[in-house]
């Protein structure tokens, strides 16, 4: 094989790990907007998450044990590490979001959360000397500029307790950054769809535990509204993207996969207009062009 060959091989498999990144950047930020309308039943954060991983648990349970049957097994340290990430990414991660999402707006909890492309870079950097390319810096200063004026609004209003949720989310931002870092060092060895399998069981029993240590029994009796939008919320806000999110880490690495992340808050703005009826403003599609522009900025990175 000619090495333009191997080049434009190279290149398209990075521009479908981009691709796979950022559809399971849409399908994780509509969990905000199915969040808040979960939260029109009076349905609390812990309640939320136990329903969540409850109805997801079913998936991951299937495909760990497939991949269990058929795989090396693990090294006990590997096992160790697993049980971190579930810990740390979808359970300490999705219960301090939810948290934060109870007193912010989606559209500040995106804005938010869109600090995690900088913590994996930032971390990579200082820590694991990971190279940063003069591209990817350009790409996230300018949809990080796009991302403020989309949210602009959203982010001067707020009500008593904006301070706690600001804080709780940006505490999820963190954990999830350390979450994409360490799956990216695990992945190669385990496989995406294994490590995410796994690491997913343990985030789901966690939930779980926890919802039967602070709760009676009796809060899983909600209305039928709820149980559909848990369904949702499990199926194509967290299984779908979660299984997205660890076959672009592979392809495309953490970091950048990450950084396709940003393409979140446009499609919560535009999710939000179409199902919560909240308005959409030039300066906020100002900002869109300017996320889709760091997005395209990303996609000329050299592989």
């Amino acid at each position: 094989m000619t090495s333009s060959a191997i080049q434009s091989s190279a290149r398209q498999t990075f521009l479908a790990g981009l691709a796979i990144a950022i559809v399971g950047a849409i399908f994780f930020s509509a969990k905000a907007i199915v969040a808040k309308l979960i939260y029109r039943y009076q349905v609390d954060a812990v309640t939320l998450i136990a329903f969540r991983m409850l109805f997801s648990l079913p998936f991951f349970a299937f495909v760990a044990i497939w991949k269990a049957r058929t795989a090396v097994p693990l090294s006990n340290s590997d096992r160790v590490r697993i049980v971190m990430l579930g810990l740390l990414g979808y359970y300490l991660s999705s219960f301090l979001d939810f948290l934060g999402l109870q007193y912010i707006s989606a559209g500040l909890e995106r804005l938010i959360l869109f600090l995690t492309p900088s913590f994996v870079l930032l971390i990579s950097f200082f820590f694991l000397k990971k190279k940063i390319s003069l591209v990817e810096w350009l790409a996230l200063g300018t949809a990080y500029l796009g991302t403020v004026l989309v949210l602009l609004h959203d982010a001067r209003s707020g009500g008593a307790n904006v301070a706690l949720g600001t804080a709780l989310v940006l505490a999820s931002a963190i954990t999830y950054a350390l979450y994409l870092l360490m799956s990216g060092e695990l992945v190669a060895r385990v496989g995406a769809m294994r490590l995410v399998a796994y690491a997913m069981c343990v985030s789901s029993v966690a939930c779980i535990v926890q919802f039967f240590l602070l709760r009676p029994p009796t809060e899983l009796l909600q209305p039928m509204p709820v149980y559909g939008l848990s369904m949702i919320n499990a199926v194509f806000c967290t299984v779908l993207p979660v299984f997205l999110t660890m076959v672009a880490v592979e392809r495309i690495g953490a970091a950048t996969t990450s950084q396709a992340g940003m393409v979140g808050p446009v499609s919560t703005l535009f999710m939000g207009a179409l199902i919560l009826d909240e308005p959409i403003t030039a300066i906020q599609l100002a900002g869109t062009t300017l996320v889709l522009s760091g997005i395209y900025l990303l996609s000329k990175k050299k592989t």
